[in-house]
């Protein structure tokens, strides 16, 4: 997904200027796809250069004005020609996950705190999907609800992989630990690594 497509998707659910736009992102497009104020700012700018988007008129003088940009029938072509076309898996980049494999190297000093951390931050992600669930999404049949349910059901059932996943390695990382003698905090080189 590009960061032009999201901007068009939401602009097309609600004109918008570029601050609504940036607080529009924080509370819904920007749990799977993030963007800064000055990057939105900056697509905006070229989306309309390029006859995606305008300005919508204002009856107020422009200086200090918030403008309001809607989505041209361009912009919409380009939407619907981007979501109908394929899209390529992304194979997964996780430092956690490259941390993990250079503890098995190097030791594992500072792992099961770490593991903790990314466990607490995984939760408390996927009680927030919960409640939006809850609160947004009880019997919906509007089809545009049923898909943003489907994007929202494909985070809860991310956070609740790594919740239960995180749980499963910080207890292997307990059980090592407690396997371990004192003062021998490493592993061989080979020791339990993939690959």
């Amino acid at each position: 997904m590009s960061l032009p497509h999201a901007i068009l998707t939401a602009l097309l659910e609600k004109p918008s200027s570029g601050l609504a736009l940036t607080r529009r992102f924080d509370r819904s497009i920007g749990y799977f796809w993030s963007a800064t104020h000055q990057q939105i700012y900056r697509e905006l700018g070229k989306l309309e250069q390029a006859g995606f988007i305008r300005a919508l008129p204002s009856e107020q003088p422009s200086r200090g004005q918030k403008k309001e940009f809607e989505v041209l029938p361009a912009g919409r072509a380009e939407l619907t020609r981007w979501a109908s076309g394929e899209q390529e898996s992304k194979p997964i980049r996780d430092a956690l996950l490259l941390r993990l494999r250079a503890s098995a190297v190097v030791g594992r000093v500072g792992l099961d705190e770490e593991l903790r951390r990314h466990l607490t931050l995984h939760r408390r992600q996927l009680a927030e999907y919960q409640e939006i669930e809850d609160r947004d999404f009880g019997a919906a049949a509007d089809p545009e609800d049923r898909l943003r349910r489907l994007v929202l059901r494909a985070g809860i059932g991310l956070e609740t992989f790594w919740v239960e996943w995180l749980a499963e390695a910080l207890a292997e990382v307990t059980d090592m630990d407690g396997a371990t003698a004192p003062g021998d905090g490493a592993t061989a080189p080979g020791d339990g690594a993939a690959g």
